[in-house]
């Protein structure tokens, strides 16, 4: 019998009846689709069958942000740039040579990655920054020494300040606060080397306006890990034991989640 057939319900009145064998075929076919979601997940970096995939045109756009939003990046330190607006990007490109003025359809790219609705690429998060203009109130940030990071007075920073005494000080900050452009400079540069493959930048990080590092969340690591504080490895080590026997912290993205992101065990909850 084919997934048509069993899938096929009749309805009589308030009443529905189903076509026997409708309850294992669904099973069956639920079953299946866990598989393949969790066969993604677990694989964030392979390009699989559904992925959406911008065309050769977008393509040559996504590699010239890219570029672009590095050179911002470069005149504007790498800790500011964490920090910038969408609207004091426009501001400096236009004013600095060595960034270029964004074209019409550079902006347009951006503007479209944004506002598209993420579950499109296979993300199903929440979206806290709910505008391309969001701006951060320079006097609510802490500039962590020697990280070149922020964090949110208030809660974030009282949390990571925990964590650092509570774990020790092997644990560092690896990433803080990240306003639009800097998370729009991560997916864009992420996608762009994944040629062109959305949905293979979303499930290694969330697009730009759905990453809670614009509201409070943060990433830690290990002094002198590098790179490797941003893969499993991380999730084998006795930092990251002792972040889960402390009780009062959260993972956004655990092991397995149903966000459509791989496992996080770096990036802490705060709220």
């Amino acid at each position: 019998m084919n997934r048509r057939k069993f899938l096929k319900t009749v309805a009589v009145g308030t009443v529905s009846l189903q076509v026997p064998g409708l309850q294992a075929a669904q099973k069956r076919l639920d079953e299946e689709a866990i598989k393949d979601y969790l066969f993604r997940i677990r694989n964030p970096d392979l390009h699989h069958d559904g992925d959406v995939v911008t065309d050769s045109r977008v393509k040559a756009t996504l590699k010239r942000v890219n570029r672009r939003l590095l050179n911002v990046r470069r005149v504007v330190g790498f800790g500011n740039f964490n920090v910038v607006s969408f609207d004091e990007m426009i501001k400096y490109s236009r004013r600095y040579s060595k960034i270029g003025k964004f074209s019409r359809d550079e902006l347009d790219l951006l503007e479209s990655i944004f506002y598209q609705d993420a579950s499109r690429y296979g993300f199903y998060g929440e979206k806290p920054l709910g505008e391309i203009t969001q701006r951060i109130d320079r006097r609510e940030v802490i500039k962590i020494p020697r990280s070149g990071h922020y964090l949110f007075a208030g809660e974030p920073l009282k949390l990571y300040e925990r964590v650092r005494e509570e774990v020790g000080g092997s644990l560092v900050l690896t990433s803080g606060v990240r306003n639009v452009v800097k998370q729009m400079q991560l997916f864009v540069s992420k996608a762009d080397r994944a040629d062109g493959n959305l949905s293979l930048a979303s499930r290694s990080l969330a697009p730009p306006g759905y990453s809670f590092h614009g509201v409070g969340d943060f990433d830690v690591g290990i002094k002198g890990w590098g790179a490797r504080n941003f893969t499993d490895d991380f999730a084998t080590t006795d930092e990251f034991k002792k972040l889960l026997d402390l009780g009062y912290i959260d993972i956004r993205y655990p092991a397995d989640n149903r966000l459509g992101v791989r496992f996080e065990p770096w990036h802490i909850k705060v709220s």
